[in-house]
């Protein structure tokens, strides 16, 4: 039987999976350097297959500017999670529509966790892509500063020598999180439609539960 909690469930999954499609589309994450040359600051974007700049020239410029401390090129080309971070994704949302087509709470809470458990792993992901630029520096380096490594924070505000940098989620991450909290939400909505479905078709379990908790109280 299709209750009004099915209904809501399945548009809430299909939320999910629209909101997933999104993440193409914008930048996952952007980070600002504030430095005197800069007063206006530059901003790199992070996207799931690229990583873009304010301009066309933004990434030689941080190139440029990295290349004094000793940190490596930026260099998309060289960055493998941007040719299958994509796909990862794909394959997500495609288990996002089975999960819809069947409408089984099992299937929302499997994707769901599933998704949750993919997402923190890419950020942990992107964490030591930050370490291994912040921290691996040539030792040719025109600028040497003992003890100093130049990784930016993950979120948040950093200084770094005379530069700060500023690092923070954009849009695409707002979307994934939103495609999570609304598979929950789903599994959540299927999980109410059932217990409302075993109290109308078997009063007695919920009599004797209530019988039960109401003993346990005295």
């Amino acid at each position: 039987m299709k209750t009004k909690s099915n209904r809501t469930a399945s548009w809430l999954m299909l939320g999910a999976v629209l909101s997933s499609v999104l993440i193409y589309f914008f930048p996952l994450w952007k980070i600002t350097l504030y430095a005197p040359q800069y007063p206006q600051g530059i901003r790199m974007y992070i996207w799931i297959n690229k990583i873009t700049g304010d301009d066309a020239y933004t990434l030689q410029n941080i190139n440029i500017l990295n290349h004094y401390v000793g940190m490596k090129d930026i260099d998309p080309h060289a960055v493998p999670e941007l040719y299958y971070f994509p796909y990862a994704l794909a394959g997500i949302i495609f288990l996002g529509v089975i999960a819809w087509l069947i409408k089984k709470r099992w299937t929302y809470l499997s994707w769901a966790i599933l998704y949750a458990l993919s997402g923190a792993i890419a950020i942990y992901d992107f964490y030591l892509w930050e370490y291994d630029y912040g921290h691996h520096l040539d030792p040719k380096a025109p600028i040497k500063v003992p003890g100093m490594a130049y990784q930016p924070p993950l979120i948040g505000t950093k200084h770094l020598l005379n530069f700060t940098a500023i690092s923070l989620p954009e849009w695409a991450a707002v979307f994934m999180l939103v495609s999570v909290v609304l598979g929950f939400a789903a599994y959540w909505c299927c999980r109410s439609s059932s217990d409302k479905q075993l109290a109308h078709h078997h009063p007695n379990i919920l009599t004797s539960s209530s019988q039960s908790r109401v003993l346990s109280h005295h």
